[in-house]
């Protein structure tokens, strides 16, 4: 027994497939929109705020200057890196980011006092400037002059948002 379909119900029926099997072969196929991933150089918008919202950097800040960094290459916070991963061009989120993956916890031991007898002749610095350390391994640290005496001068070398958590809005602007 055969059946007969005329022709232009077939054609019609072969143009309602091809509409609905084509978008899904498109998108299985990596044809879909691009999604950020590990070792994707990407550029991004953000603002970045404490918990009281009060604005520490942002891209406004540095004149809409998007911030272009490889993702999983240890360019930016572990959380920051973490957030992109998975977004979209144009698409933007809001994430918060605990002390540990930001800058990590606050650390006493990275508070160092110099006797004045140990630094180079005539080294004069102000509390709140920043000064170069070098670690042992040739790296370059800058510390924070938090008290001066007579005999000595203290700095923080931790960073300045050691201790904190952290909120951005990032929008992904490109992937390269």
């Amino acid at each position: 027994m055969r059946f007969r379909v005329p022709v232009t119900k077939m054609i019609g029926f072969l143009a309602a497939m091809a509409l609905f099997i084509l978008p899904l072969s498109i998108t299985a196929c990596g044809g879909g929109p691009a999604m950020a991933r590990v070792g994707d150089t990407v550029r991004v918008l953000y603002n970045g705020t404490f918990d009281n919202g009060s604005v520490f950097d942002s891209s406004e800040m540095h004149d809409n200057e998007s911030l272009e960094f490889t993702i999983g290459a240890g360019q930016v916070i572990p959380g920051f890196d973490q957030a992109v991963i998975g977004m979209g061009v144009n698409e933007s989120k809001d994430v918060h980011i605990p002390m540990e993956e930001a800058y990590g916890p606050y650390d006493e031991d990275m508070i160092i006092t110099f006797n004045r007898s140990d630094l180079p002749e005539g080294f004069e610095t102000d509390i709140g400037q920043q000064i170069p350390l070098q670690n042992m391994y040739g790296q370059t640290l800058w510390a924070t002059v938090i008290d001066i005496s007579d005999e000595s001068i203290t700095v923080d070398a931790n960073h300045p948002l050691a201790g904190l958590d952290l909120n951005f809005n990032i929008t992904l602007v490109e992937i390269k």
